[in-house]
């Protein structure tokens, strides 16, 4: 089976569009979505819809949480302009999409391949970034490929402690056989590597390999949308950097 894994759209949708457009040419047998459809970005109820009607496998994440006003997500745990835009988000997501958030959990496991939105310890709000997080992922799990979002990172490391991160990524092959494998596809809408094209994963179970794959898209359209809601100036800014 061939799957494209997106995470951390974060309301961006000019960026999800690109994605899924790459991702029709690449033509996966599915679509998995890592979470954090939403929070930050101008568009919610479109990239819920977008990924409702693509994903075989959604994830919620801690700012779909946030915005969902779940009781073990509290806003005042997120930076300033975070919580600014949960509640934002809050007021602008409709129904149908708030009902779709609140059916999702933060993990699932298909095959030989378990998925976190953040971690296996914590699948809200952990950051897998340190080698100690990486181990304790491995050390956690039992498949052979695990796949965590949240950090909005590309990560590519292997139980053999091999480790290839952020933009080095960039159209890297990964060869999967043999030993276990932690992957992070990075961020489709707020990419933080230095990097702000738009990241995604493409894996092919069956040949056990892995390509990280970046995508060119209308970043301007996005910070334009961004301050036209009012939503702070910051969330639109970094979007051209890459953090």
């Amino acid at each position: 089976m061939r799957v494209a894994v997106i995470s951390d759209i974060h309301g961006n949708l000019h960026a999800l569009e690109a994605v899924l457009d790459a991702v029709d040419t690449a033509q996966p047998d599915e679509v998995w979505c890592l979470g954090d459809l939403v929070g930050y970005g101008p568009r919610p109820n479109e990239c819920c819809a977008s990924v409702a009607g693509r994903a075989a496998i959604c994830l919620a994440g801690n700012h779909d949480l946030g915005v969902l006003g779940a009781a073990d997500v509290d806003l005042a745990d997120f930076s300033p302009d975070a919580a600014a835009s949960a509640r934002w988000t809050r007021s602008a997501l409709e129904d149908e999409w708030h009902r779709y958030l609140a059916r999702l959990e933060p993990s699932a496991e298909r095959a030989r391949v378990q998925l976190f939105h953040a971690s296996p310890r914590d699948p809200v709000w952990e950051y897998v970034l340190s080698p100690e997080a990486m181990i304790a992922a491995l050390d956690l799990t039992t498949a052979q490929i695990v796949l965590v979002g949240h950090s909005h990172v590309p990560i590519a490391y292997a139980q053999s402690r091999e480790l290839v991160f952020g933009a080095a990524l960039a159209g890297a092959e990964a060869d999967l056989s043999g030993q276990r494998w932690l992957l992070n596809p990075g961020s489709v809408g707020q990419p933080r590597d230095g990097d702000p094209r738009a990241s995604f994963l493409l894996l092919d179970l069956a040949a056990e390999r892995a390509w990280f794959r970046r995508v060119e898209y209308d970043i301007r359209r996005t910070k334009r949308e961004i301050r036209e809601q009012g939503l702070p100036d910051a969330l639109a800014s970094r979007l051209g950097r890459g953090e």
